[in-house]
């Protein structure tokens, strides 16, 4: 994650200042990283392999667990 995120290496410019942006920076990650994609070992998400979730989230439940809205097409 340091890696692909400017904001976790040292003297970036995307350097956080406030906690709540970091937390809002970073949540995405987590939540996408246990609840998104399937793990090559357990064949299931890490959220489904720890009994916490049953299906596969798309990116848009993700962003509606976060608060966000999807933006209406014109």
């Amino acid at each position: 994650m340091r890696i692909s995120m400017r904001r976790f290496t040292r003297l970036a410019s995307a350097f956080s200042k406030k906690l709540e942006n970091h937390a809002a920076t970073v949540a995405p990650c987590f939540i996408y990283g246990n609840f998104g994609p399937v793990h090559r070992t357990f064949r299931v998400t890490p959220a489904m392999e720890a009994g916490i979730a049953d299906h596969i989230r798309s990116i848009g439940e993700i962003v509606g667990l976060l608060g966000g809205h999807k933006p209406e097409r014109k």
